[in-house]
């Protein structure tokens, strides 16, 4: 994505993907937010509307409380394949295995396997005797990653793009999600989206992205905000919004989205740091930037939920991805986002680790590529070739076996 002299934001990712934002100087960013006023346009004058969801939502409760993480059998499966080239790491991937991580929604064709994924849970649920909670990344938005170029997605604004959204995506996913109205499910919806509207409306396709942004993650609120199901907005992360005047940015639109969704009592909360290396304490960001206020992904959930309150949205619960960023420098730059080397496992899946936060949760699935390296492959970006980044992988989404082997080798805490 493109970047200026002073690194600021980071986006987050794709198939588990993730592209990086870094648009002007932090300092000047305030002004380039969606919030200031301007004049409607023609294309918000013929827009599809948005009906607010005034039925019964979720209860405001942590959904992982008293409840146990759903285990994808397929990733799990995928590791304890790569035994087989590395017995000697067998005990450490076996562990690997047992983690839960998200199932990522990112194109139409992949929710064929929805019903399978929730008849899983449905069976890993009776087996334990208690809710085994599935999470979704939902992430088909149209004209996505609007700063990126490795995650960029199937459903464009000039083709249709917006009502393909809604009924062949977004309603599916909730007529799917309605069939189990006993299960417990989480969805975090569309990483890398709404923060483009606080800092990168001086690249185009943003700025084309803005109105239809809203109101697609405002009707996927809307749809998705079922008694059963959690839902968690993307809120990017310190390299992105940890600046004082980013994060007023973005909670002025979280404030706009959710009050066209129907109120912020649709969603549960927040979801940070997805597809990135943050690690939770420490002031190793002032290293990478000395003027963001917020050097760790906790500081940056503690003072977005301030910049959310201000605002009227309160009570909110938080995941943090730890899927990677068990090393707390792996970079020369923020901005550097792609396969970043030297990075690790993180914290566990963990349960209210700490005040705010719903979860510690792999959102990422270790080992699935953000971008590839080839110049000369589809889909290229240049960050995913960058001095921080690892050679020879493959397209995002794709397994990158080197890469995860090193991701397990840097875990903290260790296997």
């Amino acid at each position: 994505m493109n970047t200026s002299a002073r690194s600021l934001g980071c986006l987050v990712f794709l198939t588990s993907v993730t592209g990086c934002v870094t648009s002007a100087d932090p300092g000047t960013l305030q002004g380039t937010s969606a919030t200031a006023d301007r004049q409607p346009s023609a294309e918000a004058a013929h827009a599809l509307r948005v009906e607010p969801n005034t039925g019964p939502s979720a209860p405001a409760q942590n959904p992982f409380a008293k409840a146990g993480f759903f285990v994808n059998p397929q990733y799990r499966e995928r590791v304890l394949e790569t035994i087989e080239n590395v017995p000697g790491k067998a005990a450490a991937l076996r562990q690997v295995a047992q983690q839960p991580t998200a199932i990522w929604l990112d194109r139409i064709d992949a929710l064929a396997g929805l019903p399978g994924w929730l008849g899983e849970a449905a069976k890993q649920t009776q087996a334990q005797g208690t809710p085994r909670v599935p999470v979704f990344v939902v992430y088909d938005l149209p004209n996505r990653d609007c700063a990126a170029k490795a995650s960029a997605g199937e459903l464009h604004a000039d083709a249709d793009g917006e009502a393909r959204y809604r009924s062949e995506f977004i309603d599916r996913i909730a007529a799917e999600f309605a069939k189990h109205p006993d299960q417990r499910i989480v969805a975090i919806l569309e990483p890398d989206s709404l923060a483009n509207l606080a800092t990168n409306m001086d690249v185009p396709k943003c700025a084309a992205s803005l109105d239809l942004y809203k109101r697609s993650v405002a009707y996927a609120i809307a749809r998705l905000s079922l008694p059963n199901v959690y839902v968690y907005l993307d809120a990017a992360h310190t390299g992105w919004l940890g600046w004082d005047g980013n994060r007023s940015a973005m909670a002025e639109i979280y404030r706009e989205v959710l009050e066209m969704a129907g109120g912020h009592e649709r969603i549960r909360g927040f979801a940070t740091n997805v597809s990135n290396y943050n690690a939770l304490d420490g002031d190793w960001g002032w290293k990478l930037e000395s003027s963001n206020p917020c050097p760790n992904e906790y500081c940056y959930v503690e003072k977005l939920d301030d910049a959310l309150t201000k605002v009227g949205i309160s009570g909110k619960g938080y995941i943090i991805d730890t899927s990677r960023n068990g090393v707390a420098t792996t970079r020369s730059k923020w901005g550097h986002w792609c396969n970043v080397k030297g990075a690790g496992l993180g914290a566990r899946p963990e349960v209210q680790p700490r005040p705010l936060v719903d979860a510690y949760y792999w959102v990422k699935p270790p080992g699935e590529s953000d971008g590839v390296s080839d110049p000369n492959a589809p889909r290229f970006d240049a960050y995913c070739a960058s001095t921080d980044s690892s050679s020879g992988a493959p397209q995002a989404g794709e397994w990158f076996d080197s890469y995860f082997l090193e991701l397990v080798d840097n875990a903290n805490p260790p296997l």
